[in-house]
Protein backbone atom coordinates (compact mmCIF):
# COMPACT_ATOMS: atom_id res chain seq x y z
CA UNK A 1 0.00 0.00 0.00
CA UNK A 2 1.25 3.54 -0.93
CA UNK A 3 1.73 5.56 2.51
CA UNK A 4 2.75 8.99 0.64
CA UNK A 5 0.43 11.57 0.29
CA UNK A 6 0.59 14.45 -2.53
CA UNK A 7 3.48 16.54 -1.40
CA UNK A 8 4.03 16.77 2.01
CA UNK A 9 2.28 14.07 3.97
CA UNK A 10 2.04 9.92 4.80
CA UNK A 11 -1.39 8.25 5.50
CA UNK A 12 -0.12 5.43 7.99
CA UNK A 13 -0.58 1.48 6.64
CA UNK A 14 -1.23 0.95 10.25
CA UNK A 15 -1.69 3.65 12.28
CA UNK A 16 0.52 3.78 15.54
CA UNK A 17 -1.49 4.51 18.95
CA UNK A 18 -0.68 7.45 21.33
CA UNK A 19 -0.62 4.56 24.65
CA UNK A 20 -0.12 7.25 27.13
CA UNK A 21 0.62 11.16 28.04
CA UNK A 22 2.54 12.71 31.20
CA UNK A 23 2.49 16.51 31.75
CA UNK A 24 4.75 18.64 34.60
CA UNK A 25 4.31 21.91 34.19
CA UNK A 26 4.86 25.23 36.66
CA UNK A 27 2.60 26.94 39.04
CA UNK A 28 1.63 30.10 36.64
CA UNK A 29 0.66 27.13 34.15
CA UNK A 30 -1.34 24.94 36.92
CA UNK A 31 -3.18 28.15 38.06
CA UNK A 32 -4.50 27.97 34.39
CA UNK A 33 -8.25 26.63 33.03
CA UNK A 34 -5.90 23.66 32.33
CA UNK A 35 -4.53 23.14 35.56
CA UNK A 36 -6.60 20.02 37.14
CA UNK A 37 -5.64 18.19 34.02
CA UNK A 38 -1.88 18.38 34.72
CA UNK A 39 -0.59 15.30 36.22
CA UNK A 40 2.02 17.14 38.06
CA UNK A 41 1.59 21.07 39.24
CA UNK A 42 5.53 22.42 40.64
CA UNK A 43 5.10 25.21 42.94
CA UNK A 44 8.93 25.87 42.57
CA UNK A 45 9.63 27.05 39.17
CA UNK A 46 13.32 25.54 40.09
CA UNK A 47 11.94 22.52 40.44
CA UNK A 48 14.60 21.91 43.28
CA UNK A 49 17.31 23.09 40.64
CA UNK A 50 20.07 25.65 41.52
CA UNK A 51 19.67 27.07 37.26
CA UNK A 52 16.97 27.89 35.02
CA UNK A 53 18.38 25.28 32.71
CA UNK A 54 18.82 22.41 35.47
CA UNK A 55 14.83 23.25 36.02
CA UNK A 56 14.09 22.02 32.48
CA UNK A 57 15.86 19.11 32.57
CA UNK A 58 14.44 18.19 35.50
CA UNK A 59 10.80 18.84 33.85
CA UNK A 60 11.86 16.36 31.11
CA UNK A 61 12.88 13.46 33.67
CA UNK A 62 9.82 13.97 35.43
CA UNK A 63 7.60 13.67 32.45
CA UNK A 64 9.24 10.37 31.10
CA UNK A 65 9.51 8.61 34.68
CA UNK A 66 5.27 9.81 34.66
CA UNK A 67 5.04 8.73 31.52
CA UNK A 68 6.40 5.34 32.23
CA UNK A 69 4.97 4.64 35.79
CA UNK A 70 1.39 5.96 34.01
CA UNK A 71 1.54 3.49 30.85
CA UNK A 72 3.38 0.08 32.76
CA UNK A 73 6.33 0.12 30.73
CA UNK A 74 9.99 0.10 31.66
CA UNK A 75 12.50 2.09 29.67
CA UNK A 76 14.03 -1.01 28.57
CA UNK A 77 11.51 -1.48 26.11
CA UNK A 78 11.02 1.59 24.70
CA UNK A 79 13.46 1.18 21.53
CA UNK A 80 13.82 5.29 20.84
CA UNK A 81 13.26 8.92 22.30
CA UNK A 82 12.27 12.21 20.13
CA UNK A 83 13.41 15.16 22.07
CA UNK A 84 14.29 18.78 22.02
CA UNK A 85 14.03 22.11 23.77
CA UNK A 86 14.32 25.53 23.15
CA UNK A 87 17.98 25.62 24.27
CA UNK A 88 21.52 26.18 22.80
CA UNK A 89 22.32 22.45 22.00
CA UNK A 90 19.10 21.07 23.28
CA UNK A 91 21.25 20.90 26.92
CA UNK A 92 17.58 20.56 28.96
CA UNK A 93 17.02 17.83 26.68
CA UNK A 94 20.67 15.60 26.85
CA UNK A 95 20.97 16.40 30.70
CA UNK A 96 17.36 15.86 31.16
CA UNK A 97 17.23 12.02 29.42
CA UNK A 98 20.64 11.01 29.77
CA UNK A 99 19.82 9.11 32.98
CA UNK A 100 17.19 6.55 31.08
CA UNK A 101 19.91 4.90 29.16
CA UNK A 102 17.24 5.39 25.91
CA UNK A 103 18.42 6.03 22.54
CA UNK A 104 18.02 9.27 21.25
CA UNK A 105 17.12 11.45 18.74
CA UNK A 106 17.67 14.87 20.08
CA UNK A 107 15.44 17.62 17.74
CA UNK A 108 15.10 21.04 17.31
CA UNK A 109 11.99 22.51 15.39
CA UNK A 110 12.20 25.38 17.80
CA UNK A 111 8.21 25.50 19.20
CA UNK A 112 7.27 23.05 16.60
CA UNK A 113 9.06 20.02 17.94
CA UNK A 114 6.64 18.00 19.82
CA UNK A 115 5.01 17.62 15.88
CA UNK A 116 8.10 16.59 14.37
CA UNK A 117 8.94 14.45 17.26
CA UNK A 118 5.17 12.46 17.03
CA UNK A 119 5.49 12.91 13.02
CA UNK A 120 9.13 11.04 13.12
CA UNK A 121 8.38 8.23 16.08
CA UNK A 122 4.77 7.13 14.47
CA UNK A 123 6.99 6.60 11.51
CA UNK A 124 9.19 5.05 13.56
CA UNK A 125 6.97 2.95 15.02
CA UNK A 126 4.55 2.52 12.04
CA UNK A 127 7.70 1.40 9.72
CA UNK A 128 8.53 -1.48 11.93
CA UNK A 129 11.42 0.07 13.65
CA UNK A 130 10.11 0.28 16.80
CA UNK A 131 7.56 -1.38 18.87
CA UNK A 132 7.16 1.43 20.73
CA UNK A 133 8.98 5.30 21.44
CA UNK A 134 8.93 8.40 23.69
CA UNK A 135 7.97 11.62 21.99
CA UNK A 136 8.60 15.00 23.99
CA UNK A 137 9.12 18.24 24.18
CA UNK A 138 9.79 21.40 26.83
CA UNK A 139 10.48 24.90 27.92
CA UNK A 140 10.63 26.82 30.96
CA UNK A 141 9.79 30.88 30.86
CA UNK A 142 13.07 31.38 32.80
CA UNK A 143 15.60 29.60 30.80
CA UNK A 144 14.30 31.04 27.28
CA UNK A 145 13.70 34.92 28.71
CA UNK A 146 17.01 34.30 29.52
CA UNK A 147 18.71 33.15 26.08
CA UNK A 148 16.51 34.65 23.80
CA UNK A 149 15.23 38.13 25.66
CA UNK A 150 16.28 39.75 28.73
CA UNK A 151 17.65 38.42 32.15
CA UNK A 152 14.33 38.46 34.76
CA UNK A 153 16.42 41.18 36.53
CA UNK A 154 16.19 43.38 34.18
CA UNK A 155 12.81 43.75 34.14
CA UNK A 156 12.23 44.84 30.63
CA UNK A 157 8.68 45.77 29.47
CA UNK A 158 6.48 42.99 27.26
CA UNK A 159 4.74 44.78 23.82
CA UNK A 160 1.29 43.32 23.77
CA UNK A 161 2.22 41.01 21.03
CA UNK A 162 4.37 39.02 23.37
CA UNK A 163 3.44 35.53 24.35
CA UNK A 164 4.49 34.09 27.64
CA UNK A 165 6.77 30.86 27.79
CA UNK A 166 5.30 28.01 29.02
CA UNK A 167 7.14 26.11 31.96
CA UNK A 168 6.10 22.63 31.00
CA UNK A 169 6.84 19.43 29.28
CA UNK A 170 4.70 16.72 27.53
CA UNK A 171 5.51 13.47 26.85
CA UNK A 172 3.53 10.75 24.96
CA UNK A 173 4.32 6.81 24.33
CA UNK A 174 3.59 5.88 21.15
CA UNK A 175 3.30 2.33 20.16
CA UNK A 176 1.76 -0.77 18.34
CA UNK A 177 -0.45 -1.48 21.87
CA UNK A 178 -3.90 -0.17 21.30
CA UNK A 179 -4.99 2.82 22.81
CA UNK A 180 -8.40 5.34 22.61
CA UNK A 181 -5.93 7.69 19.99
CA UNK A 182 -3.75 6.90 17.06
CA UNK A 183 -1.87 8.68 14.55
CA UNK A 184 -3.65 8.06 11.10
CA UNK A 185 -1.38 10.89 9.53
CA UNK A 186 0.80 13.25 9.21
CA UNK A 187 1.68 16.52 6.69
CA UNK A 188 5.71 17.90 7.04
CA UNK A 189 5.81 21.67 7.09
CA UNK A 190 7.98 23.63 5.12
CA UNK A 191 9.88 26.66 6.16
CA UNK A 192 7.52 29.71 5.01
CA UNK A 193 9.22 33.61 5.65
CA UNK A 194 7.02 36.57 4.99
CA UNK A 195 9.96 39.29 6.38
CA UNK A 196 8.37 39.09 9.80
CA UNK A 197 11.50 40.76 11.76
CA UNK A 198 9.80 41.29 15.30
CA UNK A 199 10.76 38.57 17.74
CA UNK A 200 8.44 39.63 20.15
CA UNK A 201 5.49 39.12 18.25
CA UNK A 202 5.39 34.95 17.58
CA UNK A 203 2.45 34.46 16.37
CA UNK A 204 2.71 36.85 13.45
CA UNK A 205 5.93 35.11 12.57
CA UNK A 206 4.78 31.83 12.68
CA UNK A 207 1.03 31.79 11.16
CA UNK A 208 2.22 31.99 7.93
CA UNK A 209 4.04 28.41 8.54
CA UNK A 210 0.38 27.26 10.17
CA UNK A 211 -1.46 28.16 7.02
CA UNK A 212 0.34 26.47 4.96
CA UNK A 213 0.81 23.07 6.44
CA UNK A 214 -2.78 23.14 6.97
CA UNK A 215 -3.85 24.10 3.71
CA UNK A 216 -1.13 21.40 2.67
CA UNK A 217 -2.88 18.84 4.75
CA UNK A 218 -6.34 19.98 2.83
CA UNK A 219 -4.81 19.09 -0.51
CA UNK A 220 -2.77 15.98 0.18
CA UNK A 221 -5.94 14.20 1.76
CA UNK A 222 -8.33 15.57 -0.36
CA UNK A 223 -10.47 16.88 2.42
CA UNK A 224 -11.11 20.19 3.87
CA UNK A 225 -11.76 21.82 7.41
CA UNK A 226 -15.06 19.66 7.74
CA UNK A 227 -13.21 16.48 8.18
CA UNK A 228 -11.76 17.90 11.45
CA UNK A 229 -13.50 18.48 14.88
CA UNK A 230 -10.61 20.53 15.95
CA UNK A 231 -7.82 21.85 14.10
CA UNK A 232 -5.57 23.11 16.93
CA UNK A 233 -1.90 25.31 16.41
CA UNK A 234 0.47 24.81 19.24
CA UNK A 235 1.43 28.60 20.01
CA UNK A 236 -0.35 31.45 17.59
CA UNK A 237 -1.96 32.84 20.64
CA UNK A 238 -4.40 35.98 19.80
CA UNK A 239 -2.64 37.95 17.42
CA UNK A 240 -1.48 35.15 15.32
CA UNK A 241 -4.95 33.00 15.44
CA UNK A 242 -6.33 36.15 13.50
CA UNK A 243 -4.24 36.07 10.88
CA UNK A 244 -4.06 32.12 10.56
CA UNK A 245 -7.99 32.52 9.95
CA UNK A 246 -7.98 35.34 7.71
CA UNK A 247 -5.02 33.52 5.17
CA UNK A 248 -6.64 30.32 5.24
CA UNK A 249 -10.30 32.33 3.91
CA UNK A 250 -7.71 33.74 1.19
CA UNK A 251 -7.68 30.12 0.24
CA UNK A 252 -11.36 29.29 0.29
CA UNK A 253 -11.34 27.56 3.59
CA UNK A 254 -12.62 28.85 7.28
CA UNK A 255 -11.36 27.18 9.95
CA UNK A 256 -12.91 29.87 12.70
CA UNK A 257 -15.92 27.94 13.90
CA UNK A 258 -13.32 24.77 15.04
CA UNK A 259 -10.50 25.78 15.59
CA UNK A 260 -8.23 27.30 18.74
CA UNK A 261 -4.87 27.32 20.05
CA UNK A 262 -2.72 25.86 22.77
CA UNK A 263 -1.51 29.26 23.95
CA UNK A 264 -4.89 30.59 24.42
CA UNK A 265 -6.44 27.45 25.91
CA UNK A 266 -3.45 26.89 28.51
CA UNK A 267 -3.77 30.36 30.45
CA UNK A 268 -6.41 32.95 31.07
CA UNK A 269 -6.44 35.88 29.06
CA UNK A 270 -7.97 37.65 31.83
CA UNK A 271 -6.46 37.19 35.03
CA UNK A 272 -3.03 35.93 33.94
CA UNK A 273 -1.55 38.88 32.11
CA UNK A 274 0.20 36.64 29.45
CA UNK A 275 -0.53 39.28 26.71
CA UNK A 276 -1.30 37.19 23.86
CA UNK A 277 -1.03 33.64 25.18
CA UNK A 278 1.35 30.72 25.70
CA UNK A 279 4.31 29.63 23.59
CA UNK A 280 7.18 27.50 23.79
CA UNK A 281 8.21 23.65 23.10
CA UNK A 282 6.22 22.69 25.73
CA UNK A 283 2.93 24.93 25.44
CA UNK A 284 1.84 22.19 22.43
CA UNK A 285 3.46 19.45 24.70
CA UNK A 286 1.50 19.80 27.86
CA UNK A 287 -1.47 21.04 25.93
CA UNK A 288 -1.77 17.53 24.22
CA UNK A 289 -1.08 15.74 26.64
CA UNK A 290 -3.85 16.99 28.70
CA UNK A 291 -6.87 18.12 27.29
CA UNK A 292 -6.76 17.34 23.88
CA UNK A 293 -5.76 13.41 24.46
CA UNK A 294 -8.44 14.01 27.16
CA UNK A 295 -11.43 14.92 24.60
CA UNK A 296 -10.27 12.46 22.15
CA UNK A 297 -10.13 9.27 24.48
CA UNK A 298 -13.50 10.47 25.49
CA UNK A 299 -14.90 10.89 21.63
CA UNK A 300 -15.74 14.56 22.64
CA UNK A 301 -13.97 14.86 19.26
CA UNK A 302 -13.36 12.03 16.66
CA UNK A 303 -10.39 13.52 14.33
CA UNK A 304 -8.08 16.07 15.38
CA UNK A 305 -5.68 18.34 13.21
CA UNK A 306 -2.77 19.14 15.58
CA UNK A 307 -0.44 21.47 14.66
CA UNK A 308 2.64 22.66 16.56
CA UNK A 309 3.94 26.04 15.33
CA UNK A 310 7.67 27.17 15.45
CA UNK A 311 10.01 30.29 15.24
CA UNK A 312 13.38 30.03 13.67
CA UNK A 313 15.06 32.34 15.23
CA UNK A 314 17.97 32.88 16.93
CA UNK A 315 19.95 35.25 18.95
CA UNK A 316 22.49 35.86 16.25
CA UNK A 317 20.05 35.85 13.57
CA UNK A 318 17.97 38.64 15.21
CA UNK A 319 20.67 40.43 16.36
CA UNK A 320 22.27 39.88 12.37
CA UNK A 321 18.86 41.44 11.68
CA UNK A 322 17.53 38.68 10.07
CA UNK A 323 13.65 37.61 9.57
CA UNK A 324 12.21 35.03 11.79
CA UNK A 325 11.11 32.32 9.54
CA UNK A 326 8.54 30.21 10.58
CA UNK A 327 7.53 25.82 10.79
CA UNK A 328 5.00 23.96 11.41
CA UNK A 329 3.98 20.24 11.60
CA UNK A 330 0.61 18.75 11.07
CA UNK A 331 -0.20 15.24 13.00
CA UNK A 332 -3.64 13.79 12.35
CA UNK A 333 -4.89 11.62 15.60
CA UNK A 334 -8.15 10.29 15.99
CA UNK A 335 -10.53 8.40 18.35
CA UNK A 336 -10.16 4.28 18.56
CA UNK A 337 -12.54 2.49 20.08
Amino acid sequence: MEQSKGQQSILFQEPPYVIDGASVVGDKEGKGPLGKMFDRVSEDPMFGMNTWEEAESCLQKEAVEILLGKSGVSKVDVKYMFAGDLLGQLIATSFGLMQFDIPLFGLYGACSTMGEAMALGAMTVNAGYAKQVISLASSHFASAEKQFRFPLEYGSQRPLSASWTVTGCGAVLIGKTKSNVRIIGTTTGKIVDFGVKDSMNMGACMAPAASSVIYQNFMDFGIDESYYDMIITGDLGYVGRTILIDLLKEKGYDISGKYTDCGIEIFDQNSQDTHAGGSGCGCSAVTLCSYILDNIKKKKWQRVLFVPTGALLSTVSFNEGKSVPGIAHAVMLEHCN
